[in-house]
């Protein structure tokens, strides 16, 4: 009998070589590009998905993100291309022995892009707008410990903290602890002002997005004098604007099946990195069958992690068991808690009183990697009696029904923020779990003093998540990078979903 699931690998395959054949057409007869023939100071870099809003204290999407962290908005602090901790809008800080109270030292020469000086009231209101019971922050675990800010003056802000928290820094490196002026806030989601080294310049939704070098910068004046965001969803069509030369370098390609044919472009640079992209299969844990641990442990049973790898991404990510960074030094590998094994997953079914399975929804948002793992996924749970019907959806859609809504009962989605376990604690997210021990040792994570107890904290989390099958978990998303030669500075890794332009420079 022909396996269903790896029959349709296999047809991917076939479709996968017949569409790189006609690439390598596409390549010999383009002789010039567009993308070459503009000056060098001219930049158009392609990205996959196109941002709902250009407000990143409003809005869930990473893309928003990808567009405004140190490009248009800055923080206090940012995460740099490794993932450290670096000064932005302040230019230093000190903390108390007890840990309670942070002093921000800013910089005086920062300035809005519409000419306002930067002070502490900016950064005081922007925290207090994000803790405000009508906030729309979806990040405000950064700003819940605040019990109290000061500005004893224009460049300094002092922040007192209800309890010691120990991850209180790295949350103001998130792109939703960026700073806004009270004047231009309620227009950033269609008009961004922030102090970054580069504007909002024009924006044609569907297409693309043009940001324009601040001059007034406090950082200088960065190489790049204007900047076209594409944005390019489709696979097939991001390969072909790389080798056609309307892109000169597309952040994180979808068709990973593509990269031999554009390594081999002498033209064009292929980076493969990391990112903090947890892929999973994600389960609605309130809602019947799913709410029985043995459906879900049956669900992950039936799902062979490798060959969704293999046939959404081309092989090139990272299996893992839990929701956790393989980056991370408190990591554990949890891939063997839940080994694939249909005939297991079966009788877990049964014995659930589901001999004959049921139907599922699974609401696939636009990302490649989503859409044909569904394909693969659903093909592996029609095996066990579970019929997985699929419902593509564009973003906007999948954020108000899935994540807001939680009308969904499958999703598959990367999880892109760094160290974001603490979802897991949260009663209203939209997989619909909870756990006192998870809540527990999340607590003590955010409380402990040194680095042994913030790991032992972090593992028990992990373990506890793997345990109760929360979600399948597939593999951490990987960072392909395409770039045209002698285009330098792009990150080669994603720490935190970004692109910032500031570095890149044509060689």
């Amino acid at each position: 009998m022909r396996d269903p699931v790896r029959h349709t690998v296999f047809q991917w395959g076939l479709f996968r070589g017949a569409f790189l054949a006609i690439l390598g057409v596409a390549a010999g007869i383009s002789a010039s590009s567009p993308a070459a023939a503009q000056a060098r100071d001219r930049l158009t870099l392609c990205q996959t998905l196109e941002p709902p809003i250009l407000d990143p204290t409003a809005g869930a999407a990473a893309a928003i993100r990808e567009v405004t962290y140190d490009n248009i908005f800055e923080g206090l602090v940012a995460f740099d291309r490794d993932g450290r901790i670096v000064p932005r809008l302040a230019e230093r800080h000190e903390v108390s022995a007890d840990g309670l109270t942070w002093r921000f030292f800013l910089r005086r020469d920062a300035r809005f892009h519409d000419g306002a000086p930067f002070t502490a009231a900016d950064v005081k209101f922007s925290f207090e707008r994000a803790l405000a019971p009508d906030s729309k922050n979806t990040q405000k675990w950064i700003f819940e410990p605040i019990a109290a800010i000061a500005t004893p003056a224009p460049d300094r802000v002092e922040i007192t903290l209800k309890r010691y928290t120990a991850d209180f820094l790295e949350g103001l490196a998130w792109g939703d602890a960026v700073i806004l002026s009270e004047a231009s806030a309620a227009r950033a989601a269609t008009e961004p002002v922030g102090t970054g080294p580069y504007r909002f310049g024009r924006w044609m939704r569907g297409d693309r997005l043009v940001l324009e070098r601040n001059p007034a910068w406090w950082g200088g004046t960065p190489p790049i004098r204007e900047a076209i965001l594409r944005f390019i969803s489709d696979p097939q069509a991001q390969v072909a604007a790389l080798l056609a030369g309307d892109c000169d370098a597309h952040t994180n390609i979808g068709a990973q099946e593509a990269v031999a044919q554009l390594r081999a472009d002498p033209r064009l640079v292929v980076a493969i990195g990391r990112t903090e992209g947890e892929t999973i299969v994600a389960m609605n844990n309130a809602r019947p069958p799913l709410d029985d641990l043995r459906v879900r442990r049956a669900i992950a049973m039936a799902i062979d992690r490798n060959l969704v790898n293999e046939g959404a991404i081309s092989g090139f990510g990272t299996p893992i068991g839990s929701h956790f960074s393989p980056n991370h030094p408190a990591y554990l590998d949890l891939t063997k808690e839940t080994p694939f094994d249909p005939r297991a997953a079966k009788a877990l079914l049964a014995e659930a009183g589901h001999p004959n399975g049921f139907t599922l929804a699974l609401r696939l948002p636009p990302p490649a990697y989503a859409r044909r793992g569904g394909e693969i996924v659903a093909a592996m749970l029609k095996e066990i009696g579970i019929t997985a019907r699929i419902e593509p959806m564009e973003w906007p859609q999948w954020l108000e029904r899935v994540f807001r809504n939680k009308d969904y009962d499958l999703t598959i989605v990367a999880h892109v923020e760094p160290m974001d376990l603490n979802i897991y604690a949260r009663e209203d997210y939209y997989f619909g779990y909870s756990s006192p021990a998870v809540k527990t040792a999340l607590a003590a994570a955010k409380s402990a003093r040194s680095e042994a107890e913030r790991k032992a904290a972090f593992e028990a989390a992990q373990r506890q998540i793997a345990k109760d099958q929360v979600n399948v978990f597939l593999f951490m998303l990987p960072k392909i990078t395409v770039a045209r030669k002698g285009l330098e500075g792009l990150w080669p890794h994603s720490p935190i979903p970004a692109a910032p332009i500031r570095d890149l420079r044509w060689n």
